[in-house]
């Protein structure tokens, strides 16, 4: 199966760096159901193309095969995996581009961190839906689409098409987003995965659909297909998302896929709620610490660990607040903040409300001084035990706002999400606290900093496990103590 990617950036030959593959070398990666081979067929200073070619082994393949592959004698042999676009390619994509898919290219990295002109040619791609459901999509992502059907034989019209389309991809487009797309959604077109789903698939998604997935107008058919409608692991998927802020307005327990041989999710029958509309827990956050916000009548406002700036972006729509500044310790989320922000599009006035700079909390930085309030939404828990007390005294002991906003998961709601209960809701989280534990930090953070707090529940008040999310809203009282 054959992918080319190609550009008329100039010079061209630059995405031999974006890609970390050398336009005049043919370089070779072994596959557990094949080889995949990454080859130049044009290298020109107008144009240059790098073409992925991935040769299946159907020995190699039936070895590796997942539950869901044909279990009947000759079609673990006679099937179209080595022709026809898939979870192979995608596999095989996401191991040779590894890299270029992070974004990350030291020599070229202004280039990588904007679009480029890209055309991307697959010319045979399972998609059960036809070309409509190509268009449906990738259209939305940037790309001018052109997928157009493959006839199941030229010689007799009247059999009409086949599942397969020539698909054409043409826009500009950052190469990590590019790579991204095809990763998730070549297999989401097939509606098939060559591999066992795990646990860990969820996680990837996650990854690959950073700052895409979350726009998405068919992100729940795009979630439930990449994931094999294992429900388990859908619902896994959308709490994931939630609490990561990933902006998927989903709900934990999104409606029946409504397509042809959709699986039915448990609990989704006449009478039981199915189709009733759940806020996301990452918009009731938001609008909870806007909320809070307004409540104690701050007009300048410092998100620390502003990621990729939804609440900034949430605080900018209220002129209310005349200023409001981000800040992370990370510059790929800031540039993400800027890109989600649109702030080289934004209006000036809008433009002079706000300031997004790079720093640590746990140092003290004259830049966090005077503002009225500051917010750690879903920070805390990214930060080691060891290093707490250093991020108290940068915020509570030395910037001092007048107010401080804090959020962070309940650990113990996390029974209430399948295959998460006794796990962690992010690998990056060094802890997660009981309530009786967030009660006890935030009592000693009042009392060594002169702050009163209120806490507060977001999302539903479960009577056994309490809230999804706390919340504490900290007052600086008048002398310290």
């Amino acid at each position: 199966m054959l992918l080319t990617i190609s550009t008329t950036l100039r010079p061209a030959t630059d995405l031999g760096f974006l890609l970390h593959k050398h336009p005049d070398r043919v370089q070779e990666f072994e596959q557990s159901f094949g080889t995949a081979r990454v080859f130049y067929p044009e290298a020109g200073e107008d144009r240059c193309t790098a073409a992925l070619l991935l040769e299946v082994d159907p020995v190699r393949l039936a070895r590796s095969r997942g539950s869901s592959s044909p279990d009947f004698s000759l079609g673990q042999y006679v099937n179209d995996r080595p022709y026809a676009a898939s979870s192979l390619l995608a596999s095989a994509l996401a191991d040779v581009f590894r890299t270029a898919r992070t974004g990350r290219c030291a020599s070229r990295q202004d280039l990588a961190d904007g679009p480029i002109p890209l055309e991307i040619a697959l010319p045979a791609l399972p998609c059960r839906g036809g070309a409509d459901l190509a268009h449906r999509l990738f259209g939305p992502l940037g790309w001018e689409v052109g997928a157009e059907a493959v006839p199941l034989d030229p010689g007799f019209p009247e059999w009409g098409e086949s599942r397969y389309v020539r698909l054409t991809l043409r826009g500009d487009v950052r190469l990590a987003d590019a790579l991204n797309h095809l990763y998730v959604l070549l297999p989401v077109l097939d509606d098939a995965k060559h591999y066992w789903l795990a646990g860990d698939e969820v996680d990837k998604l996650v990854r690959a659909g950073e700052g895409w997935l979350a726009g998405h107008p068919d992100k729940g058919l795009i979630t439930r297909r990449y994931l094999g409608r294992r429900w388990a692991l859908t619902r896994t998927a959308f709490a994931r998302l939630a609490e990561l802020g990933d902006d998927v307005e989903e709900s934990l327990d999104p409606p029946v896929e409504e397509e042809p041989g959709a699986e039915a999710a448990p609990g989704d029958g006449p009478g039981d709620g199915a189709g009733e509309e759940r806020v996301p827990l990452n918009t009731l956050r938001r609008e909870a610490v806007v909320a809070a916000l307004e409540e104690v009548g701050a007009r300048t406002v410092l998100d620390l660990g502003c990621g990729s700036g939804q609440l900034l972006s949430a605080l900018l729509a209220k002129p209310a607040f005349a200023k409001v500044a981000g800040m992370d310790v990370s510059a790929r989320a800031l540039a993400l903040a800027k890109r989600r922000l649109r702030t080289e599009r934004m209006p000036d006035a809008k433009r002079a409300r706000l300031e997004l700079f790079q720093g640590s909390l746990t140092y003290t930085d004259a830049r966090l001084a005077g503002y009225d309030a500051a917010v750690l939404m879903e920070v805390v828990e990214h930060v080691d035990p060891p290093r707490l007390a250093a991020l108290e005294r940068v915020v509570f002991g030395t910037a001092r706002p007048a107010h401080v906003i804090v959020t962070t998961p309940n650990v113990e709601h996390n029974v209430r999400y399948e295959l998460l209960a006794g796990a962690r809701r992010h690998p990056d989280h060094r802890f997660e606290w009981s309530r009786a534990e967030f009660a006890r930090w935030v009592a000693g953070v009042c009392e060594t900093y002169g702050y009163a707090a209120e806490s507060r529940p977001v999302g539903e008040d479960d009577p056994e496990v309490g809230p999804p999310t706390q919340m504490a809203v900290f007052s600086r009282r008048e002398e310290r103590p």
